[in-house]
């Protein structure tokens, strides 16, 4: 690892592209040589203005964090935004970043890139095997183009500009920086806000989207972190034995899954709240199960670290310090 790099981690404001940043400080980084933007400072869906910043900046390395994110809800009530928006954040940092002379990014994307009916534990090369989940679909289309950008630069450009443009497909993630908008955000921000606004008021039962029986696997957002940095810093040689050209993504996951009705319990007793939990299934359940095999970066010498228990506590804790609590 190059300590002295110049390092661009666009979406550094988010929840991923924050603890990017830590983990990069955490591992001796000085924060001169980590750039960052904010989305008022750059917006990445401006060609010309992305292509302007990679001129000025020539960073040697970039994380591409930065995406438009949501929960069912929101990827069902504004479809168009999800597709168009990640699309375009991607194709102009990576299209820039080959320009100026960047021969290393690592793209994040989303395990929502599997289809629907996936066999479980979902491996990487279920990728392109049969129909999305209908309710992300735009997203996952997104996120898949993001896979094939880096791969197609790197076949076309690996040999003679020494390109080296790497994807990791984390599943559900949750932490400090989440999103807890009441109608926008994911699964575990949304229940712990649900939660504690529950334990406040003192009402009596919670009701929660769904049938409560699909699964879902869940990754503390230091550990995808861990995983970033690991990935973007291990030798080609190692990697391009454990990938191919044109499946070279790399699943980030815990290892196991819960149902919703079970983190709906464990989320209630973290934040301390002792009413009753039902369910509302008339609501949409999304995919019935989405577990990642994680068996690819586990052999390239990475393990999830943080248990559910202990990363709840961490966001609910998050949760109460930006709410001013």
């Amino acid at each position: 690892m190059n300590k002295s790099a110049k390092i661009y981690v666009a979406g550094h404001q988010g929840m991923v592209g924050s603890a990017i940043v830590r983990q990069l400080l955490k591992q001796g980084h000085a924060p001169e040589t980590i750039i960052t933007r904010t989305h008022a400072e750059l917006d990445l869906t401006n060609q010309a203005a992305v292509r302007a910043f990679f001129a000025a900046e020539k960073p040697e390395q970039a994380y591409l964090a930065a995406a438009k994110v949501g929960g069912i809800h929101a990827n069902n009530t504004y479809p168009a935004d999800f597709i168009y928006q990640n699309l375009m954040m991607q194709a102009n940092v990576i299209e820039a970043a080959f320009q100026n002379g960047v021969q290393k990014l690592l793209f994040l994307g989303s395990s929502c890139i599997y289809p629907r009916q996936a066999p479980q534990p979902m491996a990487e090369n279920a990728l392109l095997t049969g129909p999305l989940e209908p309710t992300n679909e735009p997203y996952a289309i997104a996120k898949i183009a993001g896979i094939k950008l880096c791969e197609s630069y790197n076949r076309q450009y690996g040999a003679s500009h020494g390109v080296d443009y790497r994807s990791v497909m984390p599943t559900n993630l949750y932490g400090p920086g989440d999103n807890y908008h009441p109608e926008n955000s994911h699964v575990i921000p949304a229940l712990i806000r649900r939660f504690h606004e529950a334990k406040v008021s003192q009402a009596p039962k919670v009701t929660i989207w769904g049938t409560g029986t699909p699964s879902r696997e869940f990754l503390y957002v230091d550990d995808m972190s861990r995983a970033s940095v690991h990935v973007m810093n291990l030798p080609k040689a190692t990697i391009e034995a454990h990938t191919s050209p044109m499946q070279s993504h790399i699943n980030v996951g815990f290892g196991s899954d819960i149902t919703i009705a079970e983190l709906a319990r464990t989320v209630g007793q973290v934040v301390g709240y002792q009413g009753e939990i039902d369910f509302d299934a008339s609501k949409p359940d999304g995919a019935p199960r989405k577990l990642m095999d994680s068996s690819r970066l586990n052999a390239l010498g990475w393990q999830a670290q943080v248990k559910l228990e202990d990363g709840l506590a961490l966001a609910y804790t998050d949760f109460l310090s930006q709410i001013g609590r």
